[in-house]
Parts: C-alpha cells; sequence; structure tokens
C-alpha cells in the first residue's frame, strides 16, 4: 500500500482487535477523515461517544505514541486525498474570519517554527555538500512548487554556473530535459500537498540513473521520500485551498545563504561583475534615477499648487 495510506493500513489491520468502543472510533475516522484531524482527543471522544482515555488507547493500539501523533498521520493523510474544493470547505472553521491576516500570518509562523524544531541540522549540511560536489544540479518543481524552484534557481545560476531549471508542465518535454542525468549530478526536488506525479517520475528517473536525488518536501511519508538520497522537511499546511508555503521558501532561503558562505569568494566576483552589468543596462533604479524622478514629481506638485 502507498506510503501516504498508512493511517487506513493500520486501521484496517487492527480492527478485527478493537474493542466496541475502538471501532466507533475506527469508524468515524474512515468515513470523516476531513473532520477529525482538526478534532482534539476529547472532542473527538464527544462526537462519537467514548472517552478521551478511550480515544488516546485507541492511538496506542494502532501502533502511535499517543493522540498527536496519530493527528499528525491523519494531517497527512488529508493533505494528500482532499481536492481543493474540499479543503476550502474543512478548513473554514480554522480561520477567524474577522481577523484573517492576522490568522494566516500567526499560522505560517507556528509552521516555521516547527519546521526550525523538527529539521535535522546535519541533513541539511549533506545536502549542501552534495550540491557542491556536482557536476550539474537540476531543479524541479511544478505548479504551485514553480515558484520555489523559481527562486532556488535564480540564486543557484548567480553561485553555480552548473545549475538547470526544469520549467515546462509537459511530461515529455520534462524527460527530455533530464534524460541525460548521470551518477555525477544532482536533482532537488520540491514537492508539497498535493504532490506532482510529475516531479515523483522526474526523481524516480533520476534515482534510477543513479545521480543523487534530494527532496524539499513536507513529511517522511510524502511519496518522494522514496527516491531521495537527502531529504529536506519544512511543514507546510493549507490554509484554504492556498497551500503554505512559506516555511519551504525560509528553508530554501538557508540552502542559499549556506551555499553562498561556502562559495563566499567566488560569489563576491559574480556579483561585482555582474553590478557592471547591470548598471550599464540600467536594471535596477539607482539613486540618480530616484532623485530625477523626485525632482519632477515635486515640481508637478508645484505647478499644480500654483
Amino acid at each position: 500500500m502507498h506510503r501516504q495510506n498508512d493511517l487506513m493500513k493500520r486501521i484496517n489491520n487492527s480492527y478485527p482487535k478493537l474493542s466496541k468502543g475502538q471501532k466507533l472510533l475506527a469508524n468515524y475516522i474512515l468515513e470523516h477523515y476531513e473532520k477529525a484531524v482538526f478534532l482534539t482527543a476529547a472532542k473527538l471522544g464527544k462526537i462519537v461517544g467514548v472517552s478521551e482515555s478511550t480515544v488516546v488507547r485507541f492511538a496506542n493500539e494502532l501502533g502511535y505514541d499517543g493522540y498527536p501523533k496519530l493527528q499528525r498521520a491523519l494531517e497527512e493523510l488529508v493533505k494528500t486525498k482532499l481536492t481543493s474544493f474540499q479543503r476550502v470547505e474543512v478548513t473554514s472553521d480554522r480561520i477567524d474570519k474577522n481577523h484573517v491576516l492576522k490568522s494566516v500570518l500567526q499560522s505560517d509562523a507556528e509552521k516555521i517554527k516547527h519546521t526550525l524544531e523538527e529539521i535535522d541540522e546535519d541533513i541539511f549540511n549533506e545536502a549542501t555538500s552534495m550540491i557542491l560536489g556536482a557536476r550539474k544540479i537540476y531543479i524541479l518543481g511544478v505548479r504551485s512548487c514553480a515558484s520555489l524552484a523559481g527562486f532556488l534557481g535564480f540564486y543557484f545560476n548567480l553561485i553555480f554556473d552548473n545549475t538547470k531549471l526544469i520549467h515546462t508542465n509537459s511530461v515529455s518535454e520534462m524527460f527530455e530535459q533530464i534524460y541525460r542525468i548521470g551518477p555525477e549530478d544532482v536533482v532537488i526536488g520540491i514537492s508539497f500537498p498535493r504532490y506532482s506525479k510529475r516531479t515523483k517520475k522526474a526523481m524516480e528517473f533520476a534515482k534510477n540513473r543513479d545521480a543523487q536525488v534530494i527532496a524539499i518536501t513536507d513529511s517522511y511519508l510524502s511519496p518522494l521520500i522514496q527516491f531521495a538520497d537527502c531529504s529536506l522537511i519544512a511543514r507546510s499546511d493549507m490554509a484554504s485551498f492556498v497551500d503554505s508555503l512559506v516555511a519551504p521558501l525560509s528553508l530554501i532561503n538557508a540552502l542559499i545563504v549556506a551555499l553562498c558562505i561556502k562559495k563566499q569568494d567566488e560569489v563576491l566576483d559574480t556579483l561585482e561583475n555582474l553590478e557592471k552589468v547591470w548598471s550599464e543596462y540600467q536594471v535596477y533604479d539607482n539613486e540618480e534615477d530616484y532623485n530625477m524622478n523626485y525632482n519632477i514629481q515635486s515640481k508637478n506638485n508645484t505647478d499644480m499648487l500654483e
């Protein structure tokens, strides 16, 4: 059975030996997992008609170390199964409709906090070493994760001269862009619920070609993990149908900074040369442009007053 259905597998395997009350809990979760995911142990017990302690024993019976671990497994299940429409329905109660801005920002801040607490710094350092030693670096992310891949690709192009951003939604074109992958290359695959089959298949292809594979995803239950040599985990969640990618972006930002520090001399040299190009071709506004625009605006305001 697929990894993301691990909870369902545990319930089905344990069902015959469950008590009457635990079977009620199992049935409710199987039929209403999208609602159960947001319930505390006490609320779940009240809805089903059992005690809170029965809920805790039920979690233990399934092999989870307490109810919070069961709830985390439910979150993984929900993220992979719900459609965008269903996500809006089941998450509407979590948002304070009178304070949407505060609710969403607070939720995003919590995702970064959880990511900081859970991430393995040794694995992070291993990923930077893989990237530094690669002959070629392939970056892959589609749909909502395309923005993360593009951000990573933009800065990697400033740091390295061997980066390739895979920027197509066509499966055939994707494989055409990565078919030369070999053992000395690194592939960075980025995917968050709902997971992209294209990204998964590309990572499987890279793994079969003996390339080193780095997964940036939200959980060790992610389908990307089975093909990854190194997994960087950042919390993601659904505030509605919008994917919360703040923590993944922060993780990617940390990866870029770490690599910049490792290649500081080359990066400084590159940026020095690019500043000359940017200045010559007027890529960015400079102080002279700002002063000129300010003077024109001031003159226009004076003319209007007169």
